[in-house]
């Protein structure tokens, strides 16, 4: 038979140790089988993403929320979208959050609030997954792409700064893989260029850097509610979060046709992007248990940390609670061969992200512009993301490692 490596087991490797004399290559124990050395082989799948995990830990709550807005006759907006942007504004620690359907979403209305449009610039990192840059080509504004930085591959201010002209109007600062990036030096030199500094929180829901939590730093901030994000939605959503009234006017606007009133449009550019309401009550949910579940996410981030580091796979991430774990994202200069080797072990594995915006094909002719990008060409080839979520188990992150493990020991690679 053909040799695979491991999925994830029942009991430890110890125990699988210490049971019996091995006979040959294989032994089973408990429904699970093992080599001589006591490693797993293929039980059951582990899966990179499980929202429905997420689901069933709070099956309850989330009925029950469903239940109420299917009662209530009200499924456009409503009150509880206007209570879970209340609430979500106040964990963020922001005067106004307005709903919107999608991160994405949430990006396109900022900038068009911010009125940045045809012949403007922004600055973003070019290994975010491109989303920053399709709102760009969707408002007609042109996207420039500074480097990142180690350990975290978050913004460099320094390159910011390179490629900061008069036709900067802004720069988007995207918290990336659950890291909080250099957001108060973009701050300070967002302040000095009279530009807008717009904080990309789709993957950082509740990180705090200096008491203040990621969202709460920008002139606006972005988030996504997809359903693996820290808090997920079982569909899609956003929201966009800002301090001043005068600008919140603006995004409500255009998250609904411009209109100021009904059938009354005010503002040219408007959308039809409104967050869901029974997505919105499933959110309102969840935001309670959110601090718990990023403190969970942190303590595997850690174990994955300890097991892997001494066989020389690096994390990314960001220190403290400065980081939420949105993934868990190592670097290996074998990661091609140890990402297809987890997969035949049948544990799950992605790349966030494998190509760099400006070399997507279909971005060619939009305009960008560029600085050098050593650090992020580099880490498109040596990233890999491992199994990450609150109701991943101890068992599941050891079964992960003990697989790289034996992998790293057989091929000597890192």
């Amino acid at each position: 038979m053909p040799k695979q490596l491991f999925s994830v087991t029942l009991i430890s490797r110890a125990t699988a140790q210490n049971t019996d004399v091995c006979q040959g290559f294989m032994r089973k124990l408990e429904g699970a089988f093992y080599d001589c050395r006591g490693y797993y082989l293929p039980a059951m799948k582990i899966q990179f993403h499980n929202p429905g995990r997420t689901y069933q830990a709070h099956r309850r709550e989330i009925d029950a929320a469903v239940a109420r807005v299917l009662s209530s006759g009200r499924y456009i907006l409503g009150a509880e979208v206007e209570q879970f942007e209340s609430e979500f504004a106040q964990y963020t620690g922001t005067k106004h959050a307005v709903g919107v359907a999608s991160g994405t979403d949430a990006l396109v209305v900022a900038l068009r609030a911010l009125e940045i449009g045809i012949g403007d610039e922004v600055v973003m990192a070019a290994n975010a997954g491109g989303y920053a840059t399709t709102a760009c080509v969707l408002v007609g504004a042109t996207p420039v792409y500074a480097d990142v930085i180690e350990p975290d591959f978050t913004l460099d201010p320094q390159s910011v700064e390179r490629m900061t002209t008069e036709k900067t109007k802004a720069i988007i600062a995207t918290h990336l893989y659950g890291s909080m990036c250099d957001v108060v030096g973009l701050q300070e030199l967002t302040r000095r260029n009279e530009i807008s500094l717009i904080e990309d929180c789709a993957q950082s829901h509740g990180a705090t850097l200096s008491g203040k939590r990621a969202g709460s730093f920008g002139d606006v901030a972005t988030f996504s509610f997809y359903p693996t994000k820290n808090l997920g939605a079982l569909g899609d959503g956003g929201m966009v979060v800002c301090q001043g009234q005068g600008l919140a006017d603006e995004l409500f606007s255009l998250r609904q046709y411009g209109w100021s009133s009904k059938y009354t449009v005010k503002t040219a550019g408007g959308m039809n992007t409104r967050l869901d309401p029974i997505q919105a009550a499933i959110l309102r949910t969840r935001l309670p248990h959110l601090d718990d579940n990023n403190a969970r996410r942190r303590q595997l981030a850690d174990l994955y940390a300890q097991r892997l580091s001494p066989l020389g796979l690096e994390m990314v991430r960001a220190e403290g609670e400065a980081f939420v774990g949105h993934l868990c994202v190592v670097r290996s200069d074998a990661r091609d061969s140890l990402k297809h080797k987890l997969t035949e072990s049948k544990i799950g594995t992605d790349i966030h992200y494998p190509i760099l915006d400006p070399d997507q094909p279909g971005w060619a002719n939009i305009g960008w512009r560029s600085d050098d990008l050593p650090v992020s060409r580099l880490a498109t080839k040596r990233i890999l993301s491992l199994p990450m979520y609150p109701e991943l188990t101890i068992d599941e992150v050891n079964a992960v490692c003990d697989a790289i493990e034996l992998i790293v020991s057989e091929d000597a690679i890192a």
